[in-house]
């Protein structure tokens, strides 16, 4: 796979652990709410598969924010918060846990290589794509549209809209990927409008695993009831021509059936 993949380092399992087991914790001030989340993350980052460099990370995350962290490349822990200076300083004196983190680099590549293995590493699937239609409100004159991409790998995808084949930016809203469970993803874009008969709408999905951009296509349709009142004047208006001409044709037969009156000057006086 290209440059960036990561995969998670099999060496020590992701844990979570509670903050006091950390060392230096004793003399800190209190978290400030009483639950939070603490994580910690071993990765393995390749630039160019086993042939490119290959690093390890060990990463200490605090509710979302990495306050210390292992990288391979620089052979020892650094803080990446003010945090995480004394985790750094403690740790780095242990020579060694440095040494075998140092070391325990050559595991990614065996994790590489499993991943080359069962198909995962240059694996594509070509993902589906369809265009959903609701309205925003259900009195509003704005509509939404959902275009959904699913069952695609690897993650990395990008969704368009456009209108009338230009591209639209406003009222356009993404997803974040979701993991399907079985090594797919899937991902929606979404589109705020007010739709008019004739236009044309665009959801363009560019994709590795296909060489051009997958498009799907919708245009606005009537709605039962517009049609229904759309039918209902055309036959009104049918109606009114041919009661117009009926009564036109009675009123001709009609004037025919009279008497004609006599010239004035052609009568004879007695």
């Amino acid at each position: 796979m290209g440059p960036g993949l990561i995969l998670p380092a099999t060496l020590l399992p992701m844990v979570h652990l509670c903050l006091t087991l950390v060392h230096g914790v004793e003399g800190r001030l209190p978290p400030p709410v009483a639950h939070f989340l603490f994580q910690r993350k071993f990765q393995c980052h390749f630039a160019n598969g086993t042939a490119g460099q290959v690093r390890l990370f060990d990463r200490y995350i605090r509710d979302r924010q990495e306050f210390v962290r292992f990288d391979s490349r620089r052979g020892d822990f650094e803080a990446v918060t003010e945090f995480g200076e004394p985790d750094a300083a403690y740790w780095n004196s242990q020579t060694e846990w440095v040494e075998y983190l140092r070391a325990a680099v050559e595991n990614c590549r065996l994790n590489y290589l499993a991943a080359e293995t069962g198909h995962v590493v240059g694996r594509k699937v070509k993902p589906t794509v369809k265009i959903s239609f609701t309205k925003a409100e259900p009195l509003s004159h704005h509509s939404l549209l959902i275009c959904t991409a699913t069952g695609y790998y690897p993650s990395e995808i990008k969704i368009k809209w456009l209108k009338n084949g230009q591209e639209q930016t406003e009222g356009v809203g993404y997803s974040e990927d979701f993991q399907n469970g079985d090594w797919t993803f899937q991902n929606q874009a979404m589109l705020e409008t007010v739709p008019e008969q004739g236009d044309v709408y665009t959801c363009q999905v560019a994709h590795r695993s296909v060489e051009e951009p997958i498009t799907v296509q919708w245009e606005p349709q009537r709605s039962d009831s517009a049609n229904s009142k759309l039918w209902t004047g055309a036959m009104g208006g049918l109606l009114g021509v041919v009661l117009g001409v009926g009564g036109l044709s009675l009123y001709l037969r009609k004037k025919k059936a009279l008497p004609t009156a006599p010239a004035a000057g052609l009568m004879s006086q007695s």
